[in-house]
């Protein structure tokens, strides 16, 4: 019974490999469109598919950032500035998109730009702190698709999504957490719309990355600041010693994975296989942590993040 189970197993690996493997062809005539491609992932990924072939659209915050990116790449690639929070922004990048396709239409759009700060916990936050991650990483995210997606439904290609594990399971509060699952919601429902037409999306789920997202230089001094706005009665709640453990923790995303091609290989694989992955999860952490607490009870999950995470001074 268990040879037959394992080899069962065995074949549903290889032929799981074998399918993932197909390629789509004609690679050298798609043009993909990339968001933040400042740094981070969405700067590597545009650098790894121009030296596949692809015509790389480029969109950077910056012209600094578009300006280093061009440097680093053929002149195949180009470059467009963009600010996802701003309408007439999309809106000129995707006549820009238009111009460059031409009837050839979008084969893949990336939504990679994201920000995590401000992040602390809810009680500590304005509504404006949460808008202005929200702006960025979901509205932005669902304003860009809505515009280009003609463009990509022409093409018959792909949507990417970059979302997080912690659209899997939250940790701590702020915008981040909440703009991720909500790209999640937004990916799942555009998925099925479009799954008659020809149109693949794919949710990419990293873990922690050393990323400016995860910057702990950057971070601490933002919940410094937070800290130092917070009322007297909050932070009689929390007190100093709940706020040095949270700095001392956030200290220690400088041991984040420096590899990002685990990511954009896995970006790469949703917009070139002819038969890509309904969701992408790159890192260990992600796959041996994240994903099976998710997948855990709420009740369990809970004690696990309990446990590990600083205590309030006033705690029942």
């Amino acid at each position: 019974m268990w040879l037959y189970l394992a080899t069962l197993v065995g074949l549903y690996y290889f032929l799981r490999w074998y399918r993932e493997r197909q390629v789509v062809s004609h690679l050298r005539d798609k043009y993909v469109f990339i968001t933040g491609c400042d740094s981070g992932f969405g700067n590597l990924l545009a650098r790894q598919l121009d030296l596949r072939g692809l015509r790389v659209l480029a969109a950077c915050l910056t012209e600094k950032g578009a300006k280093q990116l061009r440097c680093q790449t053929s002149d195949r690639l180009e470059t467009v500035i963009l600010d996802v929070t701003k309408t007439e922004s999309i809106a000129a990048a995707t006549k820009w998109v238009k111009e460059c396709t031409g009837d050839k239409g979008l084969w893949g759009l990336v939504n990679n730009a994201g920000i995590s700060l401000p992040t602390a916990p809810n009680e500590w936050l304005t509504k404006q702190d949460f808008v202005k991650v929200l702006d960025v990483n979901l509205l932005g995210v669902i304003e860009v698709t809505l515009y280009l997606l003609p463009l990509v439904r022409k093409a018959r290609g792909r949507v990417v999504n970059v979302s997080s594990v912690l659209g899997r399971i939250n940790l701590y509060g702020g915008g981040y957490g909440i703009s991720k699952y909500g790209v999640q919601a937004f990916s799942d429902s555009l998925r099925r719309e479009l799954s008659h037409s020809g149109v693949k999306v794919a949710i990419i789920e990293p873990g922690y990355f050393k990323t400016p997202v995860t910057n702990p230089e950057l971070i601490c001094r933002s919940f410094q600041e937070i800290w130092d706005q917070t009322s007297p009665e909050v932070k009689e709640i929390y007190g100093e010693k709940y706020f040095a453990s949270s700095m001392k923790m956030i200290g220690s995303l400088e041991k984040c994975t420096q590899d990002l091609s685990l990511v954009t290989d896995c970006m790469e694989h949703a917009l070139t296989a002819r038969h890509p992955r309904t969701r992408y999860s790159a890192g260990w952490d992600a796959k041996l942590f994240y994903l099976p607490l998710s997948y855990m009870p709420t009740i369990l999950s809970d004690a696990v993040i309990h446990w590990v995470a600083p205590r309030p001074a006033k705690s029942v």
